[in-house]
């Protein structure tokens, strides 16, 4: 599972494995018992989450969309 950056206590990252077929590119966000799965493609978009309030899930998506393209260059070197 490479992490590929952390940032306010949320560790941002994609399993090695992510199915197949490969789900659309998304990250996973946990930060201690809360976590997230967002998509990446087509849009910034929070495909699941537990524990996290609205507050919390906005702040994450703005971090998801600063970072997208960024996030978008490793999910692509990653799985080619």
């Amino acid at each position: 599972m490479p992490t590929i950056f952390r940032r306010d206590g949320f560790r941002f990252y994609f399993f090695s494995n992510e199915g197949d077929p490969r789900e659309p590119a998304h990250i996973h966000v946990p930060r201690g018992a809360e976590e997230a799965k967002i998509w990446l493609e087509p849009e910034v978009a929070v495909a699941e989450s537990f524990g996290l309030n609205a507050k919390a899930l906005n702040a994450l998506s703005r971090i998801v969309e600063d970072e997208r393209a960024f996030q978008l260059r490793a999910w692509h070197d990653h799985f080619g």
